[in-house]
């Protein structure tokens, strides 16, 4: 992932005007079009748009709608067919508790409720978790996944639980910090050495892809990230 940030940011340093950089804007826009595949309209319906949220700065829900909306404008889809939301970052020495997830889980029922995402879900969340939240929410997690690293065996009771209310339980192996302050501040300084990259922290990330629903493949995958300069 950093890697992918870095080479990002040093086609696009090689594209724009330096002085845009020097002048060190509260917003700058990165994108590399070429590296990004909008879906054809006619081929909508044979596409499955899925995707992963991971809040990286903490009492931020409204970075689900910046997130959501950010996405289907750069695939160019009126909506997602699943997100999935990591867990989100919270105090060390502290559980995650419903009140944590309650925000991001109520700005996605928004998204549900305006048709801007068909399915939501959860991720790490055991079965007590789960079922607090399923109990909760008005629109129902679909799914949760489950990090094989940390269990090698799904938990019966969270799989008896998923079972009686038809959740789909999933694996993955992201870490538990998939980005971090420090690496995306690295990233930034050696890739736009003029910037000031200490000023910037990441807000979100959004891994996204594209599959082909008949045939099982994935047609395009990418992530999408949001930063904001300190004090802006």
């Amino acid at each position: 992932l950093h890697d992918c940030i870095q080479k990002t940011l040093n086609e696009w340093s090689s594209q724009i005007n330096p002085d845009l950089v020097r002048e060190f804007p509260d917003v700058l826009e990165c994108t590399v079009s070429h590296a990004v595949e909008k879906i054809n309209p006619d081929e909508r319906e044979e596409m499955k748009v899925s995707a992963k949220l991971f809040i990286v700065e903490s009492n931020s829900s409204s970075s689900t709608r910046s997130a959501v909306d950010m996405a289907c404008s750069v695939l160019g889809v009126a909506q997602l067919d699943s997100v999935i939301i990591a867990s989100p970052p919270i105090e060390d020495g502290v559980n995650l508790s419903l009140e944590h997830l309650q925000p991001y889980w109520e700005e996605l029922e928004n998204l549900v409720q305006s048709k801007k995402i068909v399915a939501i879900g959860t991720s790490d969340l055991d079965k007590t978790q789960l079922e607090q939240l399923y109990q909760w929410a008005q629109v129902k997690p679909n799914s949760n996944q489950v990090n094989l690293a940390s269990c090698c065996v799904m938990p019966p009771d969270l799989t008896a639980f998923a079972k009686q209310f038809d959740i789909q339980l999933l694996t993955h192996n992201d870490p538990k910090e998939l980005l971090s302050e420090a690496s995306f501040q690295e990233a930034l300084q050696e890739s736009i050495p003029d910037i000031q990259a200490h000023e910037w922290v990441p807000l979100w990330l959004l891994r996204y892809s594209v599959i082909v629903k008949s045939r099982g493949i994935i047609k395009s995958k990418g992530y999408i990230l949001q930063a904001k300069r300190r004090g802006s």
